[in-house]
């Protein structure tokens, strides 16, 4: 097998150009083989193969940088550095991460896990080559969805500026970009490239310019004729007048043809932009038909690309996706906004049901925001649906468009907590932080999935800016016979005891269910308040509870730092100084990629956890 030659970085050099097309199909059967066991993200790797093949082929690393954009379609990189043993851990707790990692690999450039940031990493990396006068290339792998975000442009625009050599790989899978292939197209990218071309240009043009009085203007008069002509044949002309060449397109499966130009684009002094035209899924049929549906997958049966693991039992997303479903019906007003999540964040119906009510703003979580800013200006009540990391991109837009303005836009933020398998990039820990943090707004968290519903309820009929937060996986079923009516800054009392009590926040609240039963399984019984908002802090509710027991756990599934314990604790020893504290959160560091339940054990936030911790701070009156 060629792939048992793939031991380290560059060993694909060794293999010859005409076995490359097996070594893909061996790369492609190696990637299905391994994610129907262990899951990760499919579709966008086996459409990537041989791009990233000739990618390793014609470039060095790690002299060479390759960055890619998002990070998640870079498995063949991975295999052709040398790690072929890590995807049997792939996204586990310890093992290999899903995402390029420089702490992983030297041949990892730049840590991703977010879109549309390659270009201006690669431009940063143009620049310090430069000033520190060295010779290695740099190259940029962006998707033409990725090319929807608003930072990509403004990093082409400096990219323009550059004099020196940085590439650009444009990996367009009929996402954005609409395909654009043909006879006159390759000829001129041949032509436009060959190193006689690109010489001679740059030649007439020095020599011209060097003529006293008539040089430039001559040279400024071509320039616009020729730029006139290829307005009419060539594609690419927006990235040209940035001042970016462009080269393109290429089929991204054909690894004799890509070499061939990444070969030219070496060449090209300046920034140049290498449109190359793959398909997502490519070798494995259903990925193919279900591209969004293999983006990220759990483990699955190989012939029939079914999930391995399904509960049956509904996650939040998709108690979300009911809700929004039945206020498409009832309320005329409620519009939803998706930054290119539409299936992710469970708007697919409701796309489906009201096309002309549903807005996919392409990866633009900024733009997101203050779209939503204009259309509550405008009368609508707009439900932007987002991952909470995904939010973090958009915080100036909530601070400037939306809570200043004290509009009514609701955020509807997925994925809050802990995620698991996509690690540091994804972990949804902030939000509480940096939502609580912005006057005006009001910040939930459901117990469970009948309260999410309740609390998407009460933030359509409220007026300001308003968020619900919730986790990824399944819906908490549990205390169904918990359902007050939802009030502004009022908590629920689920269990009253004595001594001890906790103060959960949204997913916090089933632990705090799992501690209270380790307790009275000692015979103690402690108090359970469900939170319900972050902001405003139920002053009220901690009154009682500082007047009735000697310690108070906050719990929560984001940072300590900015958080609902650090808010509560400020309150409490402001004005109980004698009441304990212990605040739940997540400690004050990234965490890794990992099975959630045993994240959780290691941040200390699971019962277990919590359990020892009371009991650490109430030792037993009769061992004391």
């Amino acid at each position: 097998m060629l792939l048992e030659k793939i031991n380290k970085e560059n060993d694909i050099k060794n293999i010859p150009q005409d076995q490359l097309p097996c070594l893909a199909e061996e790369i492609r059967k190696f990637l299905l083989e391994h994610l129907s066991r262990t899951g990760g993200h499919l579709a966008s790797n086996l459409g990537a193969v041989e791009l990233t093949m000739a990618l390793h082929y014609v470039f060095s690393l790690p002299e060479d940088k390759i960055i890619w954009d998002v990070g998640h379609q870079s498995y063949t990189h991975k295999i052709l550095t040398g790690r072929k043993e890590g995807f049997d851990t792939l996204r586990q707790l310890g093992g290999m991460s899903g995402f390029p990692k420089r702490s992983e690999s030297p041949c990892d450039a730049y840590d991703t896990g977010h879109s549309s940031t390659s270009i201006s990493a690669g431009v940063g990396y143009v620049c310090a080559r430069e000033l520190k006068r060295e010779s290695y290339y740099v190259v940029s792998v962006i998707g033409d969805g990725a090319l929807t975000g608003g930072m990509a442009y403004e990093a082409m625009n400096n990219a323009s500026q550059l004099k020196k050599n940085f590439i650009i790989v444009l990996n367009d899978n009929e996402m954005s970009i609409s395909e654009n292939v043909g006879g006159i197209s390759s000829y001129l990218s041949n032509m436009r490239t060959a190193e006689g071309y690109n010489e001679l240009k740059m030649g007439v043009k020095k020599s011209l310019n060097k003529i006293p009085g008539i040089g430039p203007a001559t040279v400024r008069r071509l320039h616009k004729t020729k730029d006139s002509i290829k307005r009419l044949i060539i594609p690419g002309m927006f990235f040209e007048d940035m001042g970016i060449t462009y080269l393109g397109p290429v089929n991204g499966h054909d690894c004799g043809r890509m070499i061939q130009i990444f070969q030219e684009a070496k060449k090209v002094e300046g920034p140049v932009l290498v449109h190359v035209h793959t398909q997502k899924g490519r070798g494995y049929t259903p990925a193919v038909r279900h591209p969004a549906r293999f983006h990220g997958t759990s483990a699955f049966d190989l012939e029939h690309g079914i999930p391995l693991k399904n509960s049956g039992k509904a996650n939040y997303t998709d108690i979300f996706s009911t809700v929004m479903r039945k206020f498409g019906d009832r309320e005329e007003k409620v519009v939803a906004v998706t930054a290119a999540m539409p299936d992710g964040t469970g708007l697919k119906r409701f796309r489906n049901m009201f096309p002309d009510r549903f807005f996919d703003v392409g990866i633009a979580e900024e733009h997101a925001v203050t779209f939503a800013a204009g259309l509550a200006l405008g009368g609508m009540i707009p439900v932007v649906a987002v991952y909470s990391s995904f939010l973090q991109r958009a915080v100036d837009q909530i601070i400037e468009d939306v809570c200043l303005q004290n509009l009514h836009v609701i955020f509807a933020v997925d994925r809050a907590g802990l995620v698991g398998s996509d690690g540091e990039t994804h972990q949804g820990c902030f939000d509480l932080s940096y939502l609580s943090m912005i006057p005006n707004m009001t910040v939930m968290a459901p117990k469970n999935k009948w309260e999410l519903s309740d609390m998407l309820k009460f933030a359509v009929k409220y007026n300001g800016p308003i968020a619900v937060r919730y986790p990824r996986g399944e819906a908490y079923d549990g205390l169904e016979e918990y359902r007050d009516p939802i009030v502004k800054g009022r908590s629920e009392l689920i269990f009253r005891g004595r001594e001890t009590a906790l103060l959960a926040v949204g997913s916090m609240v089933k632990t705090g269910v799992e501690v209270c039963e380790k307790m009275k399984a000692e015979g103690k019984e402690i108090t359970l308040v469900n939170a319900r908002f972050v902001k405003p802090l139920d002053e009220k509710i901690l009154d009682f509870l500082a007047q009735e027991h000697s310690l108070i756990v906050t719990m929560e599934e984001n940072v300590k730092s900015g958080g609902f314990g650090a808010a509560a604790a400020d309150y409490l020893r402001k004005n109980y100084p004698n009441v304990k504290v212990l605040t739940v959160a997540l400690p004050d560091r990234f965490i890794e990629h990992g099975n959630p339940e045993k994240l959780k054990a290691l941040a200390q936030i699971d019962a277990e956890s919590v359990y020892r911790r009371i009991k650490e701070e109430t030792p037993d009156e009769r061992t004391s």
